[in-house]
């Protein structure tokens, strides 16, 4: 049976997300990162464990079928494969940040000035597209202590909370481009390679559905049901349940976590009570 190979990476900040994402797809993977791949038991998966940087090349040569990276790579990589899903983890932003004591008025302030960083074709293009000429200095580990050794005037580098920067004495001045994990493929998949990929972004849909709804469970005054439902709708219609008790029921909804919170009051106000919020597993729409 064909089997698709996968790229993660070996370690980083996306390493241990990406495999429990799988775990929770019900991808079993028995052998750990000791070794370069590792196969799925119960799933025609192969993981490859790589550096972050080298799975757009090895996607693109077709060593790896799919990988799961920073989208921030992808784009700097030029690579030649398509980005087939974003995986709402791994959220960052690649900014341009300056010393402290700078005056900074805007992005005139890095005409003629050197900046530093590991992300030179996504800088050379915010820079070009904003009428800017700066000298890029390409640098490949620690970009933010470039001001510092007198290597460059400001740095464009990865920025998640920005705490690495006050340590260096910078400032995150603009954001230039925003990141987060993302599903990629070769090109040229086969037909059976695209069944198993589209059998693999069923379970991630599933997997994230699941993630961004609640189970909400509730007793009300049957009177008062047909208000709540107005204020309470599942995916199609919220389920009512009679309760021992006579005259009551249990209604039962799946909601989205954030509308939950915009509409408890609401809830509360027409007459329901002992609400519970459940977390999903799974969730097949």
């Amino acid at each position: 049976m064909k089997r698709l190979r996968i790229a993660v990476q070996k370690s980083g900040r996306l390493s241990e997300i990406s495999l429990e994402l799988l775990k929770e797809c019900g991808i079993d993977v028995k052998n750990g990162r000791a070794q370069l791949v590792a196969s799925a038991s119960n799933f025609p998966l192969d993981i490859l464990y790589l550096r972050d940087d080298d799975i757009p090349q090895y996607v693109e040569d077709g060593v790896a079928d799919l990988g799961i990276l920073g989208e921030n790579v992808v784009v700097e990589s030029r690579a030649n494969i398509d980005i087939i899903k974003r995986l709402d983890f791994g959220r960052c932003r690649l900014s341009l940040a300056v010393p402290k004591a700078v005056d900074y008025q805007g992005l005139e302030y890095f005409q003629d000035r050197k900046v530093a960083t590991s992300y030179p074709n996504i800088l050379n293009d915010y820079l070009s597209a904003n009428g800017i000429t700066s000298e890029v200095h390409v640098i490949s580990g620690s970009v933010e202590i470039a001001p510092n050794i007198g290597l460059a005037d400001a740095i464009c580098d990865i920025v998640s909370t920005g705490s690495t920067l006050l340590s260096n004495g910078l400032k995150e001045v603009e954001s230039i481009f925003r990141s987060e994990a993302v599903l990629v493929s070769r090109k040229g998949l086969d037909t059976e390679g695209a069944n198993i990929l589209q059998k693999l972004l069923f379970r991630l849909d599933s997997v994230r559905a699941a993630k961004s709804n609640k189970y909400v469970v509730l007793n009300a005054p049957n009177d008062s049901i047909e208000a709540i439902t107005q204020v309470l709708p599942g995916m199609k219609s919220p389920t009512v349940v009679p309760l021992a008790t006579e005259g009551w029921s249990a209604i039962h909804s799946v909601l989205n976590e954030e509308k939950f919170w915009d509409i408890i009051d609401d809830l509360k106000a027409a007459g329901a009570q002992g609400i519970l919020v459940v977390p999903i597993e799974k969730m097949i729409i």
